[in-house]
């Protein structure tokens, strides 16, 4: 089973102060750009990998979806999503996605916001998506920027005249990367943009668009702390599709 961090009390304590946690998606400073990836979701069938709180779940059943299914493998993010929703199109389902079925042909659109980079045996999720997917359908996600996953430890320097540096530490060298983000001892994936690049090709996609998200200069002046951001992507947002 992949790691389950968010159901260690430490890190659902403080991933649940994250504004994106408070304020939905109107929280997450790259969801503008995200949703341009997004097709149109009414009378479409839906479904969210990892879909945390359900905020994408009930955008999409707002925007007019015919059903939606949010899979998470956290017992504690399904509680909150199952309370917050109330939107009768939307259920959740508890699944390690690593080890998920979906039925041939069951959905329109797949999404899936910062849960890739979780997984190991992210080639095998592809091909599942892929199965469940009918021809023509969209495929969107986003996960955290390779970049930004491997910097070297000492890699931020800041003060009121310094500017960030960002060396890189083994960027190639792919595989586990233990980080402690909210809590000791979480563990991502480190990928290159070539290979997921490769593992959507080799499971049947098309790529459409790839975007190293930063902030603008507006969102900068509104949120001065996303400086840094500017310096080195923090996440790769990807569109694809299935071919009709």
């Amino acid at each position: 089973m992949a790691q389950n961090v968010y159901d260690e009390a430490e890190f659902f304590s403080g991933y649940s102060q994250l504004p994106r946690s408070i304020h939905g998606l109107d929280g997450a400073a790259e969801w503008p750009t995200l949703r341009e990836l997004v097709p149109s979701v009414a009378g479409r069938r839906v479904v969210d990998l990892g879909c945390g709180f359900g905020w994408f779940c009930r955008w999409a059943a707002d925007e007019g979806a015919a059903e939606v299914l949010g899979v998470d493998l956290s017992a504690n993010m399904l509680e909150r999503a199952r309370r917050d929703t109330a939107q009768p199109q939307v259920r959740y389902e508890r699944h390690d996605l690593e080890q998920l079925a979906l039925a041939p042909a069951s959905f329109d659109l797949a999404y899936s916001s910062l849960t890739f980079h979780y997984l190991v045996d992210l080639a095998g999720v592809f091909r599942t998506v892929r199965t469940a997917l009918v021809p023509g359908s969209a495929f969107v996600f986003s996960v955290e920027h390779p970049i930004f996953m491997a910097p070297s430890p000492a890699a931020f320097v800041d003060g009121p005249e310094a500017a960030p540096v960002w060396p890189l530490d083994r960027y190639l060298d792919e595989g586990p990367r233990v980080t402690d983000w909210l809590a000791p001892g979480v563990v991502k994936q480190h990928r290159t943009i070539g290979t997921y690049v490769d593992l959507l090709r080799d499971a049947g996609f098309v790529l459409d668009r790839l975007v190293e998200w930063g902030p603008s200069d507006a969102q900068v002046a509104a949120t001065p702390e996303w400086r840094v951001e500017q310096e080195r992507p923090p996440f790769l947002l990807v569109a694809a599709h299935l071919p009709a």
